[in-house]
């Protein structure tokens, strides 16, 4: 099962989460006419809409998809695959076939970053709790504590069997199962027939092909921090992904300073290195997923050194002062 980057040029515009500027549904089957279905999985909203068909069993079948995904990968579902990894004290559980491919890119990452981006954040990212969290530090021992279960080398994938060398590790799938889940969303259409979708996971945006009428879908990237849907910049996609993660997506205030989500490994506090948002294109999302993350804990120099030695992923940094950065 190896994982390999895919990097395509296209030209870049963009950074922050994902604002989609796109048309409405209609169910008459033709070229330029469209079927929609959206739903709540994985705590975000999940939307998929294909033109070219009025056969709603393809979306049916992407709601299942859905619904099987979040069931393997959640970490808040009891039977989930990563709930009974993370309950095992370090015995071995057995898991399927695609949880092992997920945690496969997951560790892959988790190497090619330096840690940066960690599947095993999960002590940490329960402890903050920034989505409740009303403004509540957490005291310096039990960030250490915590900090000191998050290694991803931890984690011995054994083709379907997983086991955590440190029993009180735990595994969040959150930087890296919304891509995986809209990459197979994806071969799914594709594999149906569909030349012209667009599937939305969050900040997640992945397209099949471009519109009916040959154009690229437009993507409108969110100002960080903006009040309403305002974006910073717009960018052209056909068959590609677009992927952001940044400093606005979950945080608080507390004393006038932001604490978000995005969780350092080595000090246990969110990062703080001068960036707002990184937001990856790429061909596959669970590459921009990854990637979106990774870079933003890597920051701007290291971040865009990764990125320049990768091929086809294009990246754009906004920093502190609003400033775009662009890398590919």
């Amino acid at each position: 099962m190896k994982h390999t980057l895919i990097k395509r040029a296209l030209s870049l515009f963009l950074p922050a989460a994902i604002v989609l500027l796109s048309t409405g549904c209609s169910k008459v089957p033709r070229a330029d006419s469209s079927i929609k279905m959206t739903g709540m999985y994985f705590d975000t909203i999940v939307s998929v809409e294909v033109w070219g068909t009025a056969d709603e069993s393809i979306l049916d079948h992407c709601k299942e998809m859905c619904t099987r995904y979040e069931q393997l990968f959640s970490r808040t579902i009891d039977t989930s695959d990563i709930s009974r990894i993370n309950a095992a004290g370090g015995t071995p559980v057995e898991i399927d076939t695609e949880t092992a491919e997920l945690l496969e890119m997951g560790l892959y990452y988790g190497e090619l970053s330096n840690g940066r981006f960690d599947i095993t954040i999960a002590p940490l990212s329960e402890l903050w709790d920034v989505k409740n969290n009303p403004g509540n530090i957490p005291d310096q021992e039990t960030i250490d504590e915590a900090r000191s279960h998050v290694n991803y080398e931890n984690v011995i994938l054994d083709q379907n069997t997983v086991t955590l060398t440190d029993p009180k590790a735990a595994i969040d799938l959150g930087g890296i199962a919304k891509g995986f889940i809209a990459d197979k969303l994806k071969a799914y259409l594709t594999g149906k027939g569909i030349d012209h979708a667009l599937i939305s996971l969050g900040g997640n945006i992945v397209a099949v092909g471009g519109r009916p009428n040959g154009q690229p879908f437009h993507i409108g990237i969110q100002k960080p921090f903006a009040e309403t849907n305002e974006a910073i910049t717009t960018v052209e996609i056909s068959g590609q992904s677009v992927v952001s993660s940044g400093t606005y997506e979950r945080y608080f205030k507390k004393d006038g300073k932001i604490y978000h989500h995005l969780l350092d490994p080595g000090t246990g506090y969110p990062y703080d290195n001068h960036l707002l948002q990184v937001t990856i294109i790429s061909d596959a999302s669970a590459d921009g997923d990854a990637l979106s993350t990774a870079c933003f804990g890597l920051g701007l120099e290291k971040g865009t050194a990764l990125i320049e030695s990768l091929d086809n992923i294009r990246a754009i940094f906004v920093t502190d002062d609003y400033a775009l950065h662009y890398a590919s």
